[in-house]
């Protein structure tokens, strides 16, 4: 039985462009893979001497792969990011206040000590990974918008997240983190309401 009749395109599709729709529909397949989750075991705010302060906690376990990774010299890098937004029937919700965090986890072997530095400070030693990981996974009293800047006993709706930020890992370890859900911890958005 012979072939079937090939149909041409409508339109010329060059080389590049055929690889680049491979390459969407690896990314595509590979984004269906489930990340291993991080439970949010509480979440809240509250005003306080005219801030509204954020406090949260997470439990993230560290797979495998990525102790092992960790464990070699490969730092991780979690990230941690809050938004609070007041719902508006009429137009888009208003944002009113946005926040995050990067923690950079690094393991010294010479020392056997983790480091969890933030931003531009020196870090803070811990002696085992668990110590990392409650450090890490606790948001506490956090200021994140000034209480004038809430309407008071309006429905806000609060959004918070903590993910292993994959993109800050070196390019090797990026495609592991694509296509292996090992390679991924992620809390997914964690939303509640709030009323001042």
């Amino acid at each position: 039985m012979p072939p079937p009749p090939r149909l041409p395109l409508p339109f010329p599709l060059p080389r590049a462009a055929l690889r680049a729709l491979v390459v969407l529909a690896l990314l595509w397949t590979a984004a269906g893979v489930r990340a291993d989750v991080i439970a949010v075991r509480s979440a809240e705010l509250r005003i306080e001497e005219g801030d509204v302060l954020l406090s949260a906690q997470f439990e993230a376990q560290l797979t495998p792969p990525l102790d092992e990774a960790l464990s070699k010299g490969i730092p991780l890098y979690f990230m941690v990011e809050f938004e609070l937004t007041r719902p508006r029937w009429y137009w888009v919700d208003e944002k009113v206040a946005q926040w995050s965090i990067t923690y950079r986890v690094s393991y010294n072997e010479l020392t056997r000590q983790y480091r969890v530095a933030s931003g531009p400070l020196a870090g803070t030693t811990f002696d085992t990974l668990e110590d990392v990981q409650r450090f890490v996974g606790r948001v506490s009293s956090r200021p994140v918008a000034r209480a004038e800047q809430l309407v008071k006993s309006a429905r806000y709706e609060a959004a918070i997240r903590m993910r292993l930020d994959a993109t800050q890992l070196p390019k090797p370890f990026q495609v592991n983190a694509m296509t292996s859900h090992e390679w991924q911890l992620d809390s997914g958005v964690h939303r509640w309401s709030f009323t001042p």
